[in-house]
């Protein structure tokens, strides 16, 4: 049973609903997590020529990066997304796939609240169990 919201739409939980699941016997949290991305993100190819770097890489496993756009207030700053997926302390290095001007660590509506270290165009995080964070990147222009 569906239990709609009153707002915007009363009626959200009439029509048909499908669902997607899997089981994975003797999963790890990090198998899970990998599946669970594999199914409701399922990989994308778009045929071209050139090479498509990323506009952000982390070199733990441990930590996903849930989400990369544009900030809202339209000044052309990229706001990271990330967490700790395993359950335990991650430190990892967020490497910009553009010149780094500076990083802040910032709230869900993309206020800063502090300075993040940066070494050229890499980000040092440490994170806590199932931590998520959101980090906000000036690019040097």
């Amino acid at each position: 049973m569906a239990l709609p919201p009153e707002f915007p739409d009363p009626r959200t939980d009439q029509g048909v609903h499908r669902f997607r699941y899997a089981l994975v016997p003797n999963a790890s949290i990090g198998d899970a997590v990998r599946e669970g991305h594999r199914i409701n993100l399922p990989e994308r190819r778009v045929p071209g020529s050139a090479d498509v770097r990323p506009l952000v890489h982390v070199d733990d496993e441990a930590v996903v990066v849930s989400a990369v756009k544009l900030a809202d207030d339209g000044s052309g700053d990229v706001v990271v997304r990330l967490y700790e997926s395993l359950g335990g302390r991650a430190r990892t290095l967020l490497k910009a796939g553009f010149p780094l001007a500076s990083a802040s660590v910032c709230d869900l509506l993309e206020r800063p609240q502090a300075t993040a270290a940066t070494d050229g165009d890499v980000v040092p995080l440490s994170l806590r169990p199932f931590q998520v964070l959101t980090l906000r990147l000036e690019r040097r222009i």
